[in-house]
C-alpha cells in the first residue's frame, strides 16, 4: 500500500497553499471562537477530502483558484458536520482527541458547528462559485437525509441490504462524491465527465464505509475503534445485516435481543461477532468492498493516465487497506 505522502506528491504544494486559506477561512473578531478553530486545525486528520477534491482536479488540468475554494468549501463543510454528529452522538473523542463538545459543551459546539457551515457558503458566494455551491448544498442535503434514515431504520434492527446501502450512500458516499464533482467541475470539464467522477467518488465512498464497518469485527490492536462499538450502539453494519438475513429465526431473535437490550453485556456482544464471523458476515462485506472498489477503478481508467490519476488510485486502495 502506498503511503498518504506518496499519495500527496503531485498536489503537495497545493496542498500547503490550501492549508492556509483554510486557515483563513475560519478566523474570527471573536476570541473564543479563534481558540476553538485553532483546536480544529491542529488536529485535522489526513485531509482526504482535500485530496480528492485537488487530485481530481489536476488530473484534467491545473488547479486554479475556484479548485482552492471548492477545497475549503468541502473541509468547512465536513467539519461542520462532523462537530455536529458530536453533539448527536453525545461523542467525547474524536481521532484520539476530545471534541468541541467534551470541551465546550453542546451549545457552543452547535454554534461553532453553524459558523463553519455560514463560512462555507460565504466563502462561496464571495467567489461567485455557484456551482460549487450546489454540489456542496446537495451532499449535505444528502448526508442529513441519511442520518435520520439508519435512525428511523435502525429502531427496529430489520432494514434490508438495499436500504443499508441506501443510507450509506447518502451518509458517507455522497460527500465523496462531491469531492471528486468539485474537483473535476472547478477546472471546467465537461458534464459528462464531471457525472462519471461523481459515480467515482460514489463507488469510493460505499467502499470507505463498508471498510469501516469491518473495523467493527476486527482483532487488530491498530484499529481506530474499539471492536463491537457498532454494536454497542446499534448500528446495523453489512456483516451484521448479511448474518440476520442467513440465520435461523431462532439465532436472529438472539442476536436482535443482544444488539437491543444487552449491547453493554461485553460476552454477549462478542457472541454476536463470533456468529457474524462465522455466518461468513465478513468475508461478504469483504467481497462487496472489492467489487465496488473495481467499478471505481473501471471508472478512473477511462481517463488519460497520469501522476495524478495514479495518486486517484492510491487513494482509492487506500481507503479499503487502511488501518483506522
Amino acid at each position: 500500500m502506498r503511503s498518504v505522502e506518496e499519495i500527496k506528491a503531485p498536489i503537495a504544494h497545493e496542498l500547503k497553499e490550501f492549508e492556509t486559506r483554510f486557515k483563513a477561512s475560519m478566523k474570527s473578531k471573536t476570541p473564543l471562537l479563534n481558540r476553538i478553530t485553532h483546536y480544529i486545525v491542529k488536529r485535522k486528520g489526513k485531509q482526504m477530502r482535500p485530496m480528492f477534491v485537488m487530485l481530481s482536479a489536476k488530473m484534467f488540468g491545473p488547479i486554479a483558484e475556484p479548485t482552492y475554494t471548492a477545497a475549503s468549501l468541502i473541509e468547512l463543510l465536513h467539519t461542520a458536520t462532523l462537530v455536529h454528529d458530536d453533539v448527536v452522538d453525545d461523542a467525547y473523542q474524536r481521532r484520539g482527541f476530545f471534541s468541541l463538545n467534551a470541551l465546550w459543551k453542546n451549545k457552543i459546539a452547535v454554534l461553532v458547528g453553524d459558523y463553519l457551515l455560514s463560512q462555507g457558503l460565504l466563502l462561496s458566494v464571495k467567489q461567485q462559485e455557484f456551482n460549487l455551491l450546489g454540489i456542496m448544498s446537495q451532499a449535505v442535503k444528502e448526508m442529513s437525509e441519511g442520518e435520520l434514515l439508519q435512525i428511523e431504520k435502525a429502531r427496529n434492527l430489520n432494514f434490508s441490504e438495499d436500504i443499508y446501502y441506501d443510507i450509506i450512500r447518502q451518509k458517507t458516499a455522497s460527500l465523496i462524491a462531491a469531492c471528486c464533482n468539485a474537483g473535476a467541475a472547478s477546472v471546467g470539464v465537461n458534464g459528462t465527465t464531471a457525472a462519471s467522477m461523481t459515480t467515482f467518488g460514489e463507488k469510493v465512498g460505499m467502499a470507505f464505509q463498508i471498510k469501516d464497518d469491518l473495523f467493527d469485527y476486527g482483532n487488530d490492536p491498530g484499529i481506530g475503534k474499539p471492536t463491537g462499538i457498532d454494536i454497542k450502539e446499534r448500528k446495523l453494519t453489512l456483516p451484521l445485516i448479511h448474518t440476520l438475513n442467513k440465520v435461523d429465526p431462532k439465532e436472529r431473535k438472539r442476536i436482535v435481543k443482544i444488539v437491543k437490550h444487552y449491547n453493554e453485556d461485553r460476552k454477549k456482544v462478542q457472541s454476536v461477532i463470533d456468529t457474524v464471523i462465522e455466518a461468513g458476515g465478513i468475508s461478504y462485506a469483504e467481497e462487496k468492498m472489492m467489487a465496488y472498489r473495481n467499478e471505481a477503478m473501471e471508472i478512473l481508467k477511462e481517463f488519460p493516465e497520469n501522476e495524478c490519476r495514479d495518486s486517484l488510485e492510491g487513494l482509492l486502495n487506500y481507503t479499503i487497506e487502511r488501518k483506522k
